[in-house]
């Protein structure tokens, strides 16, 4: 799960800084979000699959199927 969130910002373009503010949490909490140090809350997984256009079953690796 936390490569996949690595590889969705990267695939956008994104720097850290620039999801989290998207998120609306720091740089720090992100970092750990993607290195797996804090898991992630429900309403944040759920932004990143609307921000991404992915399912959250693709973000969770329950699926490599990024959509329905």
């Amino acid at each position: 799960m936390y490569k996949r969130i690595r590889d969705l910002r990267e695939d956008a373009d994104l720097t850290q800084k620039q999801m989290a503010k998207i998120l609306n949490c720091s740089q720090q909490v992100y970092s750990n979000y993607e290195l797996g140090q804090r898991d992630i809350p429900t309403a944040i997984l759920i932004r990143l699959a609307e921000f991404h256009n992915v399912t959250t079953d693709y973000i969770l690796g329950l699926t490599d199927k990024k959509r329905f």
